[in-house]
């Protein structure tokens, strides 16, 4: 299992819970939390397969900005 990170500049926890929410709907196979503690707000995935630029795609269509953290 392969853990991608990201980096957004969401700072709500309940907008957080609610992107978890579509996200899981989009990619039912993942486990996803936020880090809002993290300086960072850091979204994490936890899966085997690559799907940051969707990921980044529906982020940025709900308004927020994310970048993959390498």
């Amino acid at each position: 299992m392969e853990v991608t990170i990201f980096k957004t500049n969401v700072k709500n926890e309940i907008v957080a819970q609610h992107l978890v929410v579509q996200l899981q709907i989009i990619i039912p196979d993942f486990k996803i939390n936020f880090d809002l503690e993290d300086c960072d707000n850091i979204l994490r995935l936890y899966g085997n397969r690559n799907v940051s630029q969707l990921v980044i795609n529906h982020m940025q269509s709900e308004g927020f900005e994310c970048k993959e953290i390498e």
